[in-house]
């Protein structure tokens, strides 16, 4: 069910669970799927998000990893995916799971990371055997209470998305130093709590 950590890396696992307060919401590509909602008896009760197209279907784990992310349930109904490695996107859905939109995420602070994105990925000898090693783009993603995708990058930037999955703002989370969230969590529509360091912000 969960990913697995490879060489400090990981992929999924706890992370990727989201509990909507009547089912559980887990990313596990191996399905078919990119988001499988589980009831709280722990059966799954469906699978929807079509895996996107990587061009390495041919090679599965390394295709699997390509569609990593998070599924994120939105408070005002439906769903987001916010893959986690590869070319960033997220894509919406409504409560059916029949996909709305997809967007590209993009912006001066991600070119650097985008531009030098490989073709091919270094493997690596694990207990399961050899797997390639495929490092984030994305480090962590959250929806307000006003159903607004946050998006924090590999560096110090959190992007903001309106419900039409246009870019509104970019932000930047200061504690003793730049932050860069590993998660991201919303109390109320004015106050988010970001780790590492569980500092509390006003978004407004």
């Amino acid at each position: 069910m969960a990913r697995v950590t490879i060489g400090g890396l990981i992929l999924n696992g706890v992370g990727s669970l989201q509990y909507t307060g009547q089912s559980i919401l887990i990313n596990e590509p191996e399905r078919g799927a990119l988001i499988t909602e589980y009831g709280l008896a722990g059966r799954p009760a469906r699978a929807f998000g079509n895996l996107r197209e990587t061009g390495h279907e041919a090679d599965r784990e390394l295709n699997l990893m390509l569609n990593t992310g998070w599924p994120l349930a939105n408070p005002k109904g439906g769903f987001y995916f916010v893959f986690q490695t590869g070319r960033p996107l997220f894509r919406k859905y409504n409560t059916a799971g029949t996909l709305l939109f997809e967007r590209h995420i993009e912006g001066p602070e991600l070119d650097p990371i985008i531009n030098t994105l490989p073709d091919t990925w270094p493997v690596r000898p694990t207990a399961e055997g050899t797997l390639p090693v495929v490092a984030p783009t994305i480090r962590a993603a959250a929806v307000d209470p006003d159903g607004h995708l946050w998006i924090a990058l590999t560096t110090p930037y959190v992007y903001e998305y309106d419900e039409a999955g246009e870019k509104i703002r970019t932000v930047q989370f200061k504690g003793a130093s730049l932050i860069v969230p590993t998660s991201l969590f919303f109390e109320n529509r004015r106050r988010v709590l970001v780790t590492p360091g569980c500092y509390e912000f006003d978004v407004r």
